[in-house]
């Protein structure tokens, strides 16, 4: 129940984006709005012994560099609750494939022209799951002696995502994110 009125108070905060932001928009005889693709990133797999773990990551259609998908298009967002959880032991986190030290979760689907910046993605994340969500990004994945290194192209974290579904990820050093 918890779960669906969070659910319901995300696509109600959704709305009110969408809503505000045509509201202040430009004159309908202004130039149209060129839509920037996003990147996006797919389950690569589940977690050795069904521990509860899943990697999510960069696949064959991942473009970290300019996007992938259109921001016309609707998916779910990749969100994190990083509460600083050990690496479990069947896992050993590389530069490709770090820890991202808690829980992933997906979004319903969202278009990416409501994601106008990782703010905004960051607070949907908290609206659909707590406040202490946000948007997953490309270099969460840690490795190192103790966690200190930050990686790149895919990560490990406790939780559950749909297989064969792609989500919006942000990227902080590239302009890959449909609001850049």
């Amino acid at each position: 129940m918890k779960l669906l009125r969070r659910s319901a108070a995300a696509l109600a905060a959704l709305a009110a984006l969408i809503l505000t932001s045509s509201l202040t928009s430009a004159p309908a005889q202004a130039a149209p709005a060129i839509y920037h693709a996003g990147m996006t990133w797919t389950v690569l797999e589940k977690g050795p012994y069904e521990d509860g773990t899943v990697r999510v990551g960069a696949d064959s259609q991942t473009n970290a560099y300019t996007g992938d998908t259109s921001a016309d298009t609707a998916l779910p967002l990749l969100c994190l609750r990083d509460w600083g959880t050990g690496v479990p032991t069947r896992i050993t986190p590389t530069y490709y494939a770090g820890w991202a030290r808690g829980t992933v979760a997906a979004t319903g689907p969202i278009p990416g022209l409501a994601l106008t910046s990782r703010e905004v993605a960051d607070r949907l994340c908290s609206l659909w799951f707590g406040s202490d969500w946000r948007a997953a990004e490309f270099h969460d994945g840690r490795y190192g002696t103790d966690l200190e290194l930050s990686g790149g192209w895919s990560f490990w974290a406790y939780g559950y995502v749909p297989d064969n579904q792609r989500f919006w990820v942000a990227i902080n050093d590239q302009p890959a994110n449909p609001w850049t």
